[in-house]
């Protein structure tokens, strides 16, 4: 696998690849804007060329990947919201085209005062517009929901409410998924072990199909198997552990994808100083790695 974290894009996008190289990444996912705040600055010619030298001049950084704004809802029953959600999810999408980037995820949404079917529904709508609307400015870009870990009223959390919202959006080559451990393992699919791994991953093909994960998110859980809480912890000190990860680290069928770290990126050491976690966690994923 190709192992990397989520990068600070501080000072321009650009500036994460020196960062991940710093860091030991062999690929990243960044923001390309706030993830905090609906507008985004348009990009500039110079912050594309920008972009794209340095992805040139770091190009055993690849695949970059980008996850958008966590404000964006289009399982929302609030249409004006949905409207203003769906324009910012082109937006995203705009931009990675823009700069070249190939992937992109986003948390599916939550439905809130409505229901769920609903919710799917308003989902699957947003992505059908999407594909059409950026099927010039973004061709190469590939749109994946987020496994999710099944809060309050989150939509995602179950292999077949992603089933049902990429048949109904598809099909499409543009469309994938974005696997979070964490959140998968909280939404009740068990990857502790050999067996459980390959059962879960076995009904994840029957449902949407192995070839729709086009990366993942490498995260321990704080949380048991089944909490629907979603809280990220360091590789192997979560109820995941040490093991789980070693499933999917040393599976063939994901030799060549990303997994990005989204685990806290500090920790306080004994001397009261703060310990950089990415490099830590990274060197963790690889000592799992059987030659």
């Amino acid at each position: 696998m190709r192992l990397g974290a989520h990068m600070s894009t501080a000072g321009g996008a650009y500036t994460a690849f020196k960062r991940g190289d710093e860091t030991g990444c062999e690929t990243m996912l960044i923001f390309t804007k706030s993830n905090r705040q609906w507008q985004a600055k348009p990009l500039t010619d110079k912050d594309i060329a920008q972009f794209r030298e340095a992805a040139q001049a770091y190009d055993h950084i690849s695949p970059v990947a980008v996850h958008a704004s966590y404000l964006i809802n289009v399982a929302s029953p609030d249409e004006a919201l949905w409207e203003k959600s769906y324009q910012a999810l082109k937006v995203e999408v705009e931009r990675c085209g823009q700069l070249g980037i190939p992937l992109l995820t986003f948390h599916p949404g939550s439905f809130v005062g409505g229901d769920e079917a609903t919710g799917l529904a308003h989902i699957a709508r947003a992505l059908r517009r999407l594909l059409a609307e950026t099927a010039v400015s973004a061709p190469h870009v590939t749109i994946c929901p987020e496994t999710m870990a099944g809060q309050g009223t989150n939509l995602g959390c179950t292999f077949a409410q992603l089933a049902w919202i990429l048949n109904e959006a598809g099909p499409d080559e543009r469309l994938g998924v974005c696997f979070d451990t964490c959140h998968v393992f909280a939404a009740g699919y068990d990857i502790r072990t050999p067996e459980a791994y390959a059962a879960t991953m076995a009904e994840f093909d029957r449902l949407i199909g192995l070839d729709r994960i086009k990366f993942f998110h490498f995260n321990d859980s704080k949380h048991e198997l089944g909490s629907n809480k979603d809280r990220h912890e360091h590789i192997g000190r979560g109820f995941i552990g040490e093991a789980g990860f070693a499933n999917f680290v040393n599976d063939p069928r994901w030799a060549n994808h990303a997994a990005h770290l989204e685990t806290p990126k500090t920790e306080e050491g004994e001397d009261g100083r703060d310990i950089e976690m990415d490099p830590v966690n990274l060197a963790t994923l690889r000592s799992l790695i059987i030659n």
